[in-house]
Parts: structure tokens; sequence; C-alpha cells
């Protein structure tokens, strides 16, 4: 727990974020899953919608606990300028396979920091990600796994999936679902948050 006077709330329902925090010793005080619409505008670029999102998050979270300190965050996966949605059935987890297979795409990851006075800071993070050919025994063989549910681009790095990724440029914790070292930055800069005690 912090023990600043203001509580500290994650607006998400993600376990990987709230496992990221508690690893680098901010673990919330409360956590308060959101629900907004979360569809993307027309035209609207995916570094974009990562940022709207995690604003309206935030927003929502600071109507239910106002004076809060509020962390809000949101994952993006695009192929380009499509933006693939988080696969909640076999056919849309196996569409996102087929176009993320043998190439490179772009995870954006969008945090934004509401300080208990209303103040934003927000930060926008960025990681390339090359994806190996996959056999038609690769994606059943995932798709049998069920650990696509729920991902957005229908895939989890730090799961099974971890096999089929080539390389990486930048964060791995983006696209997991929160970049730690912006994430730590942002905290640090909030006034009404201590040091983080990370060593015992």
């Amino acid at each position: 727990m912090n023990t600043h006077t203001s509580p500290f709330v994650l607006a998400s329902a993600s376990p990987r974020r709230l496992a990221l925090l508690q690893q680098i010793g901010r673990a919330p005080d409360i956590v308060a899953p959101t629900d907004i619409d979360e569809t993307p505008r027309a035209g609207e670029p995916p570094s974009a919608l990562a940022l709207r999102l995690a604003g309206e998050k935030a927003a929502a979270a600071a109507a239910v606990h106002p004076g809060a300190l509020i962390l809000a965050a949101d994952t993006v996966v695009a192929c380009g300028r499509r933006v693939l949605p988080k696969a909640e059935t076999e056919a849309e987890a196996r569409e996102c396979l087929a176009l993320l297979a043998g190439r490179r795409h772009r995870v954006y990851g969008g945090i934004v920091l509401r300080a208990p006075d209303g103040n934003i800071w927000q930060r926008s993070v960025m990681t390339m990600v090359r994806v190996a050919r996959l056999s038609d025994a690769d994606v059943d063989a995932y798709i049998a796994t069920g650990d696509w549910k729920g991902k957005a681009g229908g895939y989890a790095i730090q799961g099974p999936a971890a096999a089929f990724i080539g390389a990486i440029n930048g964060s791995y914790t983006n696209v997991v679902g929160l970049c730690v070292h912006t994430t730590a930055k942002l905290l640090a800069g909030a006034r009404s948050l201590p040091a983080p005690a990370l060593a015992r």
C-alpha cells in the first residue's frame, strides 16, 4: 500500500497491469475497472486511439473516486493503420494471427496519470514486434490454449505466443500491457506519491 494521503487507483481490469505495478513497488490502493466504448473513430491513428481510451478510462474512474491519483492505460495492436481487435472469438483470433504472421506490427501504449487536482500527464509508447511465419499447426495449437481470449491482436507475448515472437524493438512491458519504465517516471514526478521502496 502507498502512504500518500490520496488513494492510488488503477483504472484497469487487467491482471497484467496490476502485476507490473506490483513488480516496481507501486501497487495501487484500489483497482477500479471502467466500462467505456473502445470503438475507434473514423481515421483515428492507433497511437491517438490508445491515448484517448486511456484518458477516458481515467476520467471515468475519477468520477467514481474523486480526489484520487488515477493511473489508466490502453494497449492497441496495429498492422499499419489497421487496429486489430481484442479477440473474443476463435475466428477473430485466427484473423489476427493471419495478419501478424511473418511480418512486423506495432503495439501502442497510452498511459494517463490524473492527479487529485485534475492535472493530467500522458505518454504514448510504441513497440515494434516481429512475428515468425506460422504454420496451420502452430495456429491450431495456440488457439487450443485459449490464451488469445480478450487479448489485443489475438495474442499475449508473455504466454505461449512468446514462441512466435522473432524480435521486438522497444519496451517489452508495453506489449504486456503497461510500459513500466514510462509509468515509473510518471509516478515519480507526481508530488502526491513518495519514492518507491524497491530494495528490501
